[in-house]
């Protein structure tokens, strides 16, 4: 089995698994997600990272729960959680995105009127929402087979939430 921490040994470090990320059009990102409610992020991991965290998934190790979608109605297919600590890459990208997408979500927030903002840095967040008392992280692994589908939700399951996913 491989672990998170084997995964996250085998990975490029921060500074070259960022680079994608600095180099994507914020400008066009927050354009979509204007006007679309969605937009595609290209290219943010090699296929090599890709395979590399596809690979955790028959794991148990590493992740915290596993939902069925199905059984959901949220589609076909399923994913798991990661529990923490999260791989170093998944983490990294986590903050890094964070931080281009608060200050659209905080755009977000004040034209629809909703009081709550979003702080620039993704720690500042994750204390935000320890101190409300959700501790577990929601990042997660999806795993797809033949004629499998998702349905578009979006979950607020928790009192503090970030709007994108």
């Amino acid at each position: 089995m491989t672990t998170a921490t084997e995964i996250s040994g085998a990975l490029p470090k921060a500074a070259q698994t960022f680079a994608p990320i600095e180099a994507l059009d914020w400008q066009e990102i927050g354009k979509n997600l204007d006007e679309q409610g969605n937009a595609a992020l290209a290219s943010v991991l090699t296929p090599q990272e890709c395979k590399a965290l596809a690979s955790l998934y028959p794991n148990e190790d590493g992740f915290r729960s596993r939902v069925v979608m199905e059984r959901h109605g949220f589609g076909r297919g399923e994913y798991k959680y990661f529990s923490y600590p999260l791989p170093d890459i998944i983490e990294g990208m986590r903050t890094e995105l964070y931080s281009r997408l608060a200050p659209l979500a905080n755009k977000w927030n004040e034209s629809m009127k909703i009081d709550v903002r979003y702080p620039a840095k993704h720690a500042q967040f994750i204390k935000r929402c320890h101190d409300a008392g959700q501790n577990r992280p929601t990042p997660l692994l999806l795993q797809y087979g033949r004629a499998t589908s998702t349905v578009f939700i979006r979950t607020c399951m928790e009192k503090m939430y970030f709007p994108y996913r």
